[in-house]
């Protein structure tokens, strides 16, 4: 694939809005993982909140859009002069070629759960219940797109925890078929009853904030997040020090309904093909942000694909214990963070990991820290299979 520059980047999570928090917080090694109060659930385990997203108000004129999910996309895209710099894309290449590739995996499910608890005696919903702008998979895809004023392709990817990842080869292939000049990617995926109850009925829920890699780690933490990027063509006034994505690499090994591959097949076709998109070799990589759930037996299989392609000299962790597993957002916010680490040359720290699992073989980092980075590689795998790996670095590094 041709390299794609990163105009603009940004995300809210749990650990705050925007760049900076995000930041300070791969330095610190923070985690914003909290005992879980949502809503109504009564369970014992830990979760990431965007901080003051039932409070967000839609501008008007789109308050039809209304529900978690679409108010945490607001969210995100108010930071960082992301806005703005889309507006800057629409003035050069017209709205009309711009596309907006988001991932989800519920979406604004959370609404229609609070709709049911207001049926008619008849069972039928309330009136003004708005299912396909606010629950259905391509409402997020619809606001972005139309808060952004854009006129280009919609495509909403939902494939459980690698659906933001995705996008970004969605994005690309638009790209590179001249169908689009600039695409705007993401992910937004919000907390709600069904994810909660959902996990914890797998037994895959830890009782603590998550702990990847870790020798006692016991399952996930949800968080959620919502996150962007402005992707364009490189053009002729593009600096080598320019922010690219650079390879994708996808798979779908359909080994299980709800786990991985114990081998890591799928995850290591991904990244092969990644890198192949990339026109480079295993060697080339020199930090991977890995899927890195907690759970034991994700943990284990990414484990025996990522040791066997990089062996022990590339340093590797999961920053889920910061942020929590955002599911469908999980690609985009981690790409995010993926970047921030090439950007600044610190490899994030993964908080909540104390003891490493013996039985795994990469070379896992937990306390993180300075180190020069040309290239990166994020790795987003989801449920039935569905793989995706992203490689980012600089223009000029590019092979």
């Amino acid at each position: 694939m041709h390299p794609v520059i990163l105009s603009a980047y940004t995300m809210a999570s749990c650990l705050g809005r925007g760049l900076g928090p995000t930041r300070a917080a791969m330095r610190d090694g923070a985690s914003r993982l909290i005992p879980c109060r949502f809503e109504t659930v009564d369970l014992e385990t830990y979760v990431g909140e965007i901080e003051g997203v039932d409070a967000q108000v839609l501008p008007a004129g789109l308050r039809h859009f209304d529900c978690r999910n679409n108010r945490a996309a607001e969210v995100g895209l108010m930071q960082d002069g992301f806005v703005e710099a889309v507006e800057g894309a629409r003035r050069r290449h017209g709205a009309a070629r711009i596309g907006v590739f988001m991932g989800t995996s519920t979406a604004g499910i959370l609404q229609t759960e609070l709709a049911y608890r207001r049926r008619a005696a008849d069972g039928s919903l309330p009136a003004d219940f708005d299912y396909a702008h606010t629950h259905s998979t391509f409402s997020v895809g619809d606001y972005v797109r139309t808060r952004l004023g854009l006129a280009g392709p919609g495509v909403v990817v939902s494939t459980a925890c690698s659906s933001s990842a995705k996008v970004f080869a969605n994005a690309a292939r638009f790209l590179d078929a001249g169908l689009i000049d600039a695409a705007v990617v993401g992910g937004v995926d919000t907390l709600c009853l069904t994810t909660l109850y959902g996990f914890n009925s797998l037994q895959l829920l830890s009782t603590q904030p998550c702990r990847p890699y870790d020798e006692q780690r016991d399952g996930i933490s949800i968080g959620e997040a919502a996150a962007f990027f402005l992707l364009e063509r490189v053009g002729d006034g593009a600096s080598p020090q320019s922010l690219a994505l650079l390879g994708v690499g996808e798979s779908c090994d359909a080994y299980h309904m709800s786990s991985p591959h114990p081998e890591g097949l799928g995850a290591r076709i991904a990244m092969e093909a990644a890198l192949a998109a990339a026109a480079m070799g295993a060697r080339g990589i020199d930090y991977v942000n890995l899927h890195g759930t907690g759970t034991p037996s994700n943990d284990a299989a990414e484990d025996r694909a990522v040791s066997g392609l990089f062996g022990h000299d590339v340093p590797v962790n999961s920053t889920k214990g910061m942020t929590g597993h955002a599911l469908g957002a999980a690609g985009a916010a981690e790409a995010v963070i993926s970047v921030l680490a090439l950007a600044e040359g610190w490899v994030p720290a993964s908080p909540g990991t104390r003891t490493i699992d013996p039985a795994l073989k990469a070379r896992y980092e937990v306390a993180g820290g300075p180190r020069a980075l040309r290239r990166v590689m994020s790795n987003s795998f989801g449920f039935g299979g569905s793989n995706c790996s992203l490689v980012f670095g600089r223009l000029g590094t590019a092979p």
